[in-house]
């Protein structure tokens, strides 16, 4: 959502990007054109290429967004437990999961993207395996609970419905246990 305190421009951008990432979601990579995300934004055409002047700008910044997310998580992380952390952001909210999954599609559709967004990508990917490598003396730990963290994400992002919340925190207790 965008905050009215946000300038301008900044808004535009974000109402974009929103508009990106929903026509991604909904509608799949073989919708996605400039003209569609302009008006779904309500903007014009010649606006929206003032912000983003292609469809690979428009990923990128949905793929910014990622690290954004990411960059908050691990804050948090720092004070909460990297382990605990990781796997509670391997069960997005939504907008998180929603954004995962535009990059994701835009990704797989073989639409060009500039290796800036694989980038940006694999950042993402790598500073959460580097905080585990980190924070844990074993690295095969580390691994496992990255794929445990990676297998949790897939589903959400796939909307497949994860164990039971009961489940889910005596794996969690498991993994994190006496790590954070």
């Amino acid at each position: 959502m965008v905050d009215p305190t946000t300038p301008k421009s900044a808004r535009t951008q974000a109402r974009l990007l929103d508009a990106a990432k929903q026509i991604l979601i909904e509608r799949g990579a073989a919708h996605f054109t400039l003209d569609a995300v302009a008006e779904a934004a309500g903007v014009s055409k010649g606006g929206l290429l003032y912000h983003f002047p292609s469809k690979a700008a428009l990923i990128a910044g949905l793929a910014q967004r990622l690290v954004e997310f990411t960059e908050a998580n691990l804050a948090r992380a720092r004070t909460e437990g990297v382990v605990r952390v990781f796997l509670e952001t391997s069960l997005p909210g939504s907008d998180e999961a929603d954004h995962y999954w535009a990059v994701f599609s835009a990704l797989r559709s073989g639409m060009e993207v500039g290796d800036g967004v694989h980038d940006l990508v694999q950042h993402v990917f790598a500073v959460w395996s580097e905080a585990l490598h980190e924070h844990l003396s074993d690295p095969v730990e580390a691994d496992v609970i990255r794929l445990v963290g990676d297998g949790l994400y897939l589903g959400a992002v796939l909307g497949l419905e994860p164990l039971n919340s009961d489940a889910l925190e005596r794996v969690f207790e498991r993994l994190a246990g006496s790590n954070d």
